[in-house]
């Protein structure tokens, strides 16, 4: 039955657009040249998103302030900072980066299912903020970053919470 779900869309907004007499593949073409334009605006600020995650990633920063700043919980593993730290600023670094626990510790260990929580319940809010923010040309981004990263937060204590509770 998925297989059918998208050519079923594509066929009812085809009939949707003979119904109301519109020329369907000018509409079609208009929205390919709007949304060709979105991505020529948007694409400066995901690459300085993508090349800062690179950055931080490969220099080995983010190792260095897990072990010098995070003592070792027992609650919060520190394996799984690096993923907290990289998660509002790549989707992709922070996947990867679970992908890594997943090898190392397993999938149903307390540290694989934590980064499989997290992953859930956290947002790439720099991303979202510098695409969204950036297409449209605002500036003023404070308010917006500091309730986006206390929802991070939340996110992250709420993995805690939910992993310690359904794991128990």
């Amino acid at each position: 039955m998925n297989i059918y779900f998208l050519p079923i869309i594509i066929v009812f907004i085809v009939f949707y657009g003979l119904i109301k007499k519109c020329n369907i593949y000018d509409s079609f073409l208009e929205g390919c040249k709007e949304g060709f334009g979105i991505g020529i605006n948007i694409f400066p600020s995901i690459l300085a998103i993508i090349f800062a995650s690179r950055i931080i990633i490969s220099s080995g920063f983010i190792n260095f302030l897990v072990n010098s700043f995070f003592p070792n919980f027992l609650i919060f593993p520190k394996e799984v900072i690096p993923m907290v730290i990289m998660r509002p600023i790549s989707a992709n670094a922070s996947l990867s980066l679970m992908i890594d626990i997943f090898s190392k510790y397993g999938v149903d260990s307390y540290i694989g299912l934590l980064a499989s929580t997290l992953q859930g319940c956290t947002d790439t809010t720099f991303y979202i903020i510098s695409l969204y923010f950036g297409s449209i040309g605002i500036k003023k981004i404070k308010h917006c970053l500091f309730l986006s990263l206390i929802v991070d937060l939340i996110g992250v204590i709420s993995s805690i919470v939910l992993v310690n509770i359904f794991l128990v």
